[in-house]
């Protein structure tokens, strides 16, 4: 739906380390990456739309990032990476059924209070 997202962070170093482990299960790595101040873009394997993150001192509004899972155990993988990486628990894999009967998800709080999204809608293998 996008072509890319860039949001600031306050810690850019902690931000990408979080970001690249979190997003390491659903095959995301880095495409550039420029000082701090211009960040570093991730895309994932089969994805045309990146994600952008850069330094800044300014407080960013936060946000809802939903990223797109192939199956269920990359949603379950992504969870699993975003906690060691230092995020905290916004919501457990499982079945969304209020979104859809297929939605499949999970949730974490990154270093900026950002809520970070794994999201299956195929269903059950």
């Amino acid at each position: 739906m996008f072509d890319h997202v860039k949001f600031g962070v306050s810690d850019y170093a902690v931000s990408k380390i979080f970001f690249l482990k979190a997003l390491e299960p659903l095959g995301v790595a880095v495409v550039s990456e420029g000082p701090p101040t211009y960040g570093v873009e991730l895309l994932g394997p089969k994805s045309k739309a990146s994600l952008c993150l850069y330094q800044t001192e300014e407080r960013p509004a936060h946000l809802h990032l939903a990223f797109t899972a192939e199956n269920r155990q990359q949603v379950d993988a992504f969870y699993r990476a975003a906690l060691e990486a230092g995020g905290k628990d916004n919501g457990a894999p499982g079945p969304r059924p209020q979104y859809n009967a297929n939605y499949y998800a999970a949730f974490v709080i990154g270093p900026d209070g950002h809520n970070i999204e794994a999201v299956c809608q195929e269903p059950e293998a």
